[in-house]
């Protein structure tokens, strides 16, 4: 009763969990006072140090800075943080009070690792916020720009500002430059069906000849399906159409208030089974060869231990199953376990029963708020402070193009998996009728993870191959969540992948020790494995025909709502 009583009473004054964190690592640092003081006495050490630096700097004396950036932190990239002993005194002291403050959270006493985490990282956010490279009178960049084109840079800034302000949004790239169906989203297809929950498309074929088996990809409902058919070079869906495959693919209903009970039972009913369903009449094939990304990958791993319990081992519609940077067990679902807990949950629940959906501009925001230096800030100081447009970027426009999500459906997958983590307990989550358990999952499966994916982190999402009785072959992808994947062969190799077979009883860091790294794309070895078990080559399928007519032209209309 409680705790309870404590997530209720946080619930209705701290819903997201902002400030509880920090004030329980203020506490805890204040009942371990001789940890504190090795701390102040290393803080005291460094602002020695720091002092030392400054006087230096001031008397014009050369002094190598006490603090650098991390890697990866490109906001006092200008050589002018540097060079001028006034922005490098700003910068370093910015540093010194930054990196002490983050290293006290995450190693404060008598917290639990979530706990220090979730306050590292919304103290991390008010830190960046207050960053002197986000005001215009702190930022030497800014100022020279001013300077140079005469207060134009500043007129062009503020009318990025106020054209952010009518769009709601702090725009990573213009809304012009862009339209799906002109210049995204154009491989040539056809809608050949359509119900309340999705659009299917099947894509007209590259080549004479095609395999058997149709490839069918269950895209995430949380932005659209485009993600995978961007400008031709970067499409993966006209790729597997060269390699010979005939693709179908999920384009999902946006819904609105009228599909507040929605359930996930629909999504996997009217959803991935549908689209399974109609691959198969329309081909005639028996078996299908499934791709799930994202949150489209655990439904379609749910699907798969729905499947083999509904419809039986011989008759299971699957013969094996792709997924792409997919989490199955949420024990840690990366950097949006912040947003994760009791009360937090119920706040966004009771927010999404009022609206009858989750905005899809909620979750965008939540998503950018996990890397806001590079995804928020970056765009404020460039756009607002420097005066420039942002330049055209595909995936940063599908990024913003976002959807909304059902009441009943997401409020369900919230508590069910990511709060709950049920997925992984046999016969714990019952769907469309049938308990679910991964370990009736015998198909062979094509794991693909992203090195740096911060949402579906890769050692989590290895972890499937510790629940479900099929083969596995695992692939880690440089890169991140979207690139790691949407990742096309090119001449010389961007990226590279370390690949290999995976036992049930792997840890991750022991698969990558002998795995085999390659340069380029993991496109390639995945069809390696992908297309000798396609079936025989036949004749091309036109994208419609007289019993699956055309609805539309791909990409449909679907994903064309706002």
């Amino acid at each position: 009763m409680l705790n309870r009583l404590h997530d209720q009473v946080e619930g209705s004054i701290d819903p997201l969990g902002m400030a509880a964190p920090i004030v329980h690592a203020q506490l805890a640092w204040m009942a371990h006072p001789q940890e504190l003081a090795e701390h102040l006495a290393s803080l005291s050490n460094d602002l020695w140090r720091l002092q030392l630096h400054t006087w230096d700097r001031l008397r014009g004396i050369p002094s190598d800075d006490p603090i650098s950036p991390n890697a990866d932190d490109a906001r006092f990239a200008d050589p002018v943080w540097t060079e001028r002993p006034t922005w490098d005194l700003i910068k370093e002291w910015y540093l010194a009070f930054t990196h002490h403050t983050q290293d006290m959270l995450y190693e404060t006493p008598g917290l639990s690792s979530k706990e220090r985490r979730r306050a590292a990282f919304w103290w991390r956010k008010w830190l960046n916020a207050v960053a002197p490279t986000n005001f215009f009178w702190t930022n030497p960049v800014a100022l020279r720009k001013a300077l140079e084109t005469r207060g134009e840079s500043i007129m062009r800034g503020l009318q990025n500002f106020l054209d952010d302000i009518q769009a709601g949004d702090v725009r990573m790239t213009s809304p012009d430059d862009f339209r799906v169906g002109e210049n995204l989203a154009t491989t040539p297809g056809a809608v050949i069906f359509r119900n309340r929950l999705l659009e299917v498309i099947h894509y007209a074929p590259t080549r004479k000849r095609v395999c058997a088996e149709p490839v069918v990809i269950v895209t995430p409902w949380i932005n659209k399906f485009y993600v995978l058919d961007l400008v031709p070079k970067k499409s993966m869906i006209r790729f597997l159409l060269d390699q010979g495959l005939d693709v179908f693919i999920t384009s999902w209903k946006n819904p609105d208030a009228s599909m507040r009970d929605v359930g996930f039972d629909d999504y996997l009913l009217e959803g991935v089974d549908a689209i399974v369903q109609v691959a198969r009449r329309f081909t005639g094939a028996a078996r299908v060869h499934a791709v799930g990304y994202c949150i489209g990958g655990t439904a379609l791993a749910m699907y798969m231990a729905w499947a083999n319990r509904h419809y039986g081992e011989e008759a299971m519609p699957v013969a094996d199953w792709t997924l792409l940077t997919t989490l199955v067990d949420f024990h840690k679902p990366g950097d949006i376990e912040v947003f994760i807990d009791e009360s937090s949950i119920r706040y966004l629940t009771e927010q999404m029963a009022r609206r009858g959906y989750l905005d899809g501009k909620d979750m965008a925001a939540s998503f950018r708020l996990l890397r806001s230096n590079s995804l928020i800030w970056h765009y404020v100081v460039h756009g607002w402070l420097y005066g420039e447009k942002p330049p055209p970027f595909d995936v940063l426009y599908w990024n913003m193009d976002a959807t909304r999500m059902p009441y009943r459906m997401h409020a369900w997958y919230l508590r069910e998996l990511y709060l709950d983590n049920r997925l992984i307990q046999p016969g714990a989550l019952s769907v469309a009728g049938e308990a679910l358990d991964l370990g009736e999952i015998r198909q062979p499966l094509y794991a693909v993870a992203a090195e740096d994916d911060h949402i579906a982190p890769w050692r989590q999402t290895f972890k499937v191959v510790h629940h479900i009785d099929g083969p596995v072959r695992q692939v880690l992808s440089s890169s991140g969540h979207i690139l790691g994947i949407v990742n096309p062969v090119v001449d010389p190799p961007k990226r590279r992948y370390w690949v290999g077979p995976s036992e049930r009883n792997d840890t991750a860091d022991a698969w990558r020790q002998r795995a085999q790294e390659s340069e380029g794309s993991w496109w390639e070895d995945w069809m390696r494995w992908l297309k000798p078990r396609a079936g025989r080559v036949v004749g091309a399928r036109p994208a419609a025909t007289e019993a699956f007519p055309a609805l539309a032209p791909a990409p449909g209309q679907y994903v064309l709502e706002r």
